[in-house]
């Protein structure tokens, strides 16, 4: 029989922890009835610890998932002994290819004290600070060479298929991209722009140029090393002869 006040419990934790955390977090609760959630989330659990060796004697039953805007995830879940208080486990980012993980080391989870307040300075100087580098880390290892964007900056790549690459932190970003011709990798999140038709690559590159701006995200167009990158964002690059080809990408 599922016990509902340990369930509001778990619930009213995450949400006040969520609270009390640096930057923005929201707090959604699975219960019981979620198995496969529960399952996808099993296995994305970003510990090797202590958090493990919980989950390999009590499966998920309910979990708080809190999430971030950037993608981070953190999983808030019961403790099976003793002692009052939660586990806190980072989560893995969706669907990184595996290479992105080697010799990055895991950000175990942490037992959490039973009041939130605390539990929120726990988090904030020690486990968040393992995650964001970690995440940094995986993030970067797939790019593959692609410089990653911040919140207020878009670094487009050349790529040696005369397309451009780019990685945005956000959904902003994201949007506008997208509907310039960027296509998005469900797997690694880089958008890239063809460059097949060089003129419309152009265009495309100078019109997001001062929508991103407007937003308040500058951008910056990296080139080969061989030659100079501008410093103008890409809105005021002029367009490419007709016929004629991206640069080729830095070689690393």
């Amino acid at each position: 029989m599922h016990d509902h006040t340990a369930s509001e419990r778990l619930a009213s934790y995450a949400d006040v922890l969520a609270g009390e955390l640096p930057d923005t977090w929201t707090s959604t609760h699975l219960t019981a009835d979620a198995k496969d959630d529960l399952a996808e989330l099993t296995d994305r659990i970003w510990d090797l610890d202590l958090v493990a060796a919980s989950l390999a004697e009590h499966p998920l039953q309910q979990a708080a998932v809190l999430s971030r805007p950037d993608g981070a995830q953190l999983v808030l879940l019961d403790r099976h002994d003793e002692r009052d208080g939660f586990l806190l486990a980072a989560v893995a980012p969706h669907a990184l290819p595996d290479e992105a993980y080697r010799a990055v080391p895991e950000p175990n989870g942490i037992a959490l004290t039973d009041d939130p307040f605390l539990g929120a300075e726990q988090v904030a100087g020690d486990l968040l600070v393992r995650y964001d580098r970690a995440l940094a880390q995986v993030r970067h290892n797939a790019l593959d060479g692609i410089e990653p964007s911040q919140s207020d900056r878009v670094v487009l790549t050349w790529q040696p298929d005369g397309s451009v690459a780019t990685a945005p932190a956000d959904d902003r970003a994201g949007t506008i991209l997208a509907a310039h011709g960027f296509v998005q990798d469900p797997h690694s999140g880089i958008y890239r722009l063809e460059g097949d038709d060089s003129q419309a690559q152009a265009r495309a590159l100078r019109e997001i140029g001062p929508q991103l701006d407007a937003l308040g995200i500058g951008t910056a167009l990296q080139h080969p090393a061989a030659r100079t990158a501008p410093t103008a964002a890409p809105a005021s690059m002029p367009p490419a002869p007709a016929g004629t080809r991206a640069p080729t990408a830095r070689t690393r």
